[in-house]
């Protein structure tokens, strides 16, 4: 926590509430420990039922109970996380999680939002992310910091293994819930956590922090490329003019068009829309030539001398 602090000290300046989001489990039981210990007066706990499974209500019995015992103030969000047809269950109850996150630190006129995720979820995650031939973005993993619905979240925890958050709970006797979802193999994650984590362990031990570490390269090398993004839509414009883009290189390109798309319209090219895009750009000779590439729910058009996306 003090090394997070030292590192983001803008997030926890002043004298605002600290929030953690507190499941139950014993990730975010740790950390709301330690808050609490750290800062007893700003810390606060924010528990999101899901509406998913029936055992959230005893998930939120338990924060009630415990934050009660342990003198932290609490706030629960009821929120409807079921996802619609042909999306990710997971992306869905995500999405949910940090709206109803993000609104109850505005309420509470918290400074920051604390994430339980620790060195496990981390490794997890970039597993599944080479797993789907993820990029860079994907491959950096779970950000320490990051702003999402104009609020601050932080990671304190990325590089505490799981099993040593529950060694301090365990022997100092504090009660946490386990999730019966995190053992459903219908779950890609789940299934990583249950047969790659394991064999990686005993291939590569303290394989985890070595993921950690290729994932924060990941994410240095991604800051870089929107620097030099930035650099290109400031000469190309936003949106950004075709004549401009085509003179740099492919790849630059290809960058320039994913942190345009990502920045100002939200969404994000596949590998084959981006591909196709920059083909249409090096045949895009003539006044006439016509652009047009479906990108999310919308399309990538050309609109006179310059690019535009149209939302579905």
């Amino acid at each position: 926590m003090a090394g997070w602090c030292e590192r983001h000290p803008l997030a926890v300046a002043g004298s605002a509430p600290l929030a953690v989001a507190y499941s139950g489990g014993a990730d975010s039981t740790a950390l709301l420990l330690a808050v609490r210990d750290r800062w007893p007066d700003r810390a606060r706990a924010f528990h999101v039922h899901h509406g998913l499974q029936a055992a959230g209500d005893d998930f939120e019995a338990h924060a009630r109970a415990f934050c009660a015992r342990h003198g932290v103030p609490l706030r629960v969000a009821h929120v409807q996380a079921a996802h619609a047809p042909g999306q990710s269950p997971e992306d869905a109850a995500r999405r949910a999680r940090y709206e109803a996150l993000a609104r109850m630190a505005q309420e509470e006129g918290a400074s920051c939002v604390l994430l339980g995720q620790h060195a496990d979820d981390q490794a997890e995650t970039l597993l599944l992310a080479l797993s789907r031939g993820a990029g860079l973005p994907g491959l950096a993993a779970m950000p320490e910091h990051f702003e999402r619905h104009g609020v601050v979240f932080g990671r304190p925890l990325l590089d505490l293994p799981a099993q040593a958050l529950r060694a301090v709970l365990n022997e100092a006797g504090h009660a946490f819930v386990d999730d019966p979802s995190n053992a459903d193999a219908r779950f890609t994650r789940n299934r990583i956590r249950a047969t790659l984590m394991p064999a990686w362990a005993e291939a590569f031990p303290g394989f985890r922090l070595l993921l950690a570490r290729s994932a924060r390269h990941a994410a240095q090398a991604q800051r870089l490329l929107d620097e030099l993004a930035a650099i290109d839509l400031a000469a190309c414009g936003t949106p950004p003019a075709i004549t401009p883009l085509r003179a740099l290189s492919r790849e630059r390109q290809a960058n320039a068009l994913r942190a345009w798309l990502r920045r100002e319209e939200g969404v994000a090219p596949s590998a084959a829309q981006l591909e196709e895009l920059l083909d249409q750009i090096a045949a895009c000779t003539t006044r006439g030539h016509r652009i047009e590439i479906k990108v999310a729910s919308g399309c990538v058009v050309r609109d006179g001398e310059r690019l535009c996306y149209r939302a579905g």
